[in-house]
């Protein structure tokens, strides 16, 4: 049981990693902090872009994977 636990940690790692270096970088400066509201207003599909996707599925896999963290601290 601890084994396999592991082992989807690992791969969960993995995939945390492969779906942090698949996003776009944010670094727009200080011209993206003083455009950022005509930003949001202009972009009302924002959800359905592969960056939104991305970052729906970053927080779920960093959820599970702090999650099965725990639990493998727990039973050790």
């Amino acid at each position: 049981m601890n084994m396999a636990l592991t082992v989807i940690q690992v791969l969960l790692s993995l995939a945390l990693v492969a779906i942090v270096m698949l996003q776009s970088g944010k670094s727009a400066g200080l011209s993206g902090a003083i455009s950022g509201a005509a930003d949001t207003f202009l972009s009302k599909n924002k959800a359905k872009t592969v960056d939104a996707k991305l970052a729906k599925a970053t927080k779920w896999v960093a959820i599970l994977w702090v999650v099965l963290t725990v639990v493998l601290c727990v039973i050790q």
